[in-house]
């Protein structure tokens, strides 16, 4: 690790850390130390570590708005690289660019700023753009695969790629980055021109309904299941009668029994036993197996 810390460190733009609490990084607001962090402040400083890091078997996890991922409470064993400074946004008549790094949440504001319609169902989902198109992240009858051109990547070579709409294999919050290990530097998506104060109006609706809907006083990992073909998980929760039930400091939300919160002092063992007695509950009284949305970083 050594050798290539010094080799990391002689790379223009990239911060290079050791030891980095990762429960700062995510929305569920738990998880250990990753043993390097690593912050690229622009796109060439990506490039340059990917060479690096391609060529040593130490794992490594791209980290963006950290709002789909639980970290386990010992932490991560290998290489953070955190796409968070990496977050410039470009509008072209009606196509919008934006780097991996940038939130959905201003991604979606630049929009409207420029009068274009077409992603406001994304206004209020918590995370960034470079995570949104790994899950083909989606809400109130829309998601990314209606918007999306192409993706700009980073393959197992090193290479920066182009790859069109057919090449991302977008369906149900999946796409082409979770079979293949390859690293998305920006997304350009095709929007229409609209008038600027009705996409505001839009956006405050959707941004109302969210919020009356869902726990977002409590830190969470959004959705903490995948929607069951012919079913909805909050109801099957509910059914199971698991809403509001507690273990540690998790909880499945008393608001909406599709999310787990945490209460202020939960671990990462707490969530994973509440997912798995959740699955298990819902199981018993159903038959459908629950599929946690979030995913699984490090060890627990």
């Amino acid at each position: 690790m050594k050798k290539i810390i010094n080799k990391l460190k002689n790379i223009d733009n990239l911060d290079v850390e050791k030891d980095v609490p990762l429960k700062n990084y995510t929305t569920f607001k738990v998880g250990g130390p990753a043993d390097l962090f690593l912050t690229p402040k622009d796109e060439n400083a990506l490039l340059e570590l990917t060479k690096i890091i391609q060529d040593v078997e130490t794992p490594h996890f791209i980290l963006g708005a950290g709002s789909n991922v639980i970290v386990g409470d010992k932490g991560y064993r290998g290489i953070i690289i955190y796409t968070g400074e990496l977050n410039k946004i470009f509008v072209n008549e009606n196509n919008i660019k934006a780097q991996s790094g940038a939130t959905l949440k201003n991604v979606t504001k630049k929009a409207q700023e420029n009068s274009l319609t077409g992603m406001e169902f994304a206004c209020g989902i918590p995370g960034s753009l470079g995570g949104a198109v790994f899950m083909n992240a989606g809400a109130y009858g829309g998601e990314m695969n209606d918007i999306i051109v192409n993706v700009s990547a980073v393959n197992n070579n090193g290479k920066k790629i182009i790859l069109n709409k057919d090449e991302l294999k977008l369906s149900y919050r999946n796409s082409v980055f979770q079979e293949k290990n390859y690293i998305i530097l920006d997304a350009t998506m095709k929007l229409s021109h609209g008038d600027k104060d009705q996409i505001k109006d839009k956006m405050e609706v959707l941004t109302q309904k969210r919020q009356n809907k869902q726990p977002l006083e409590y830190p969470s990992a959004g959705s903490s299941f995948k929607r069951p073909e012919d079913h909805y998980t909050g109801p099957l929760i509910e059914k199971a009668n698991m809403k509001g039930y507690q273990i540690g400091g998790a909880q499945v939300s008393e608001k909406h029994a599709g999310f787990i919160i945490n209460k202020g002092d939960a671990t990462a063992k707490d969530i994973l036993n509440l997912i798995k007695k959740i699955q298990e509950e819902v199981y018993k009284i159903s038959g459908v197996k629950l599929k946690p949305e979030p995913k699984f970083l490090g060890e627990f």
